[in-house]
């Protein structure tokens, strides 16, 4: 598996909109998983993990229109463009 988390530095007041626009997200081909996170001593900041079937599936899913959109919709949202940390995934267990 293969996939990225990343910080999300959210704009003030807009914290339930990004939500509510990614909620909304179909999962791409080739996704395993998403989660959102918010951490308990971040006030303005998410954290994200995308999960995907291997690193092909990640770079096509990068490569995809749609994601453009996805990403320039989210950035409306945003202080900034997201820290992106990208790599495999050693082990990863949903109960």
């Amino acid at each position: 598996m293969y996939g990225t988390i990343f910080n999300l530095e959210v704009k003030e007041g807009c914290e339930q909109e990004l939500i509510a626009s990614l909620d909304k997200l179909e999962n791409p081909p080739g996704a395993v998983a998403f989660f959102l996170m918010k951490p308990d001593k971040m006030r303005s900041d998410l954290v994200g993990v995308a999960v995907f079937e291997s690193r092909e599936a990640y770079v096509k899913n990068a490569n995809r229109p749609e994601q453009h959109e996805n990403f320039t919709n989210m950035m409306q949202y945003l202080v900034s463009e997201p820290a992106w940390n990208d790599g495999e995934y050693l082990i990863g267990k949903i109960s």
